[in-house]
């Protein structure tokens, strides 16, 4: 039996949330995945850099760009102290 690629090409999407009284916030959703289970934190965080780095591609508003830019400066301090 042939099985195509049929996996999403990315693995975590992320989406900007929130009121600008309450605060804006990214949140992550994960894509379903053949290899849910192999994924440790260092992978996640990759993926959710990725996915902020897609997000901030298409931001219109200046506030998710700032909202953007300071989670992945926080999830590239992350992965700096993981490594």
């Amino acid at each position: 039996m042939n099985i195509a690629e049929s996996e999403a090409p990315y693995e975590i999407t992320a989406k900007t949330c929130g009121s600008r009284e309450k605060g804006r916030k990214v949140i992550y959703s994960f894509v379903e995945s053949f290899h849910n289970l192999s994924k440790d934190k260092k992978d996640i965080i990759i993926s959710e850099i990725h996915a902020c780095e897609r997000l901030k591609k298409y931001a219109r508003d200046e506030l998710d760009r700032q909202v953007i830019e300071a989670e992945l400066t926080d999830l590239k301090t992350a992965l700096d102290l993981l490594t």
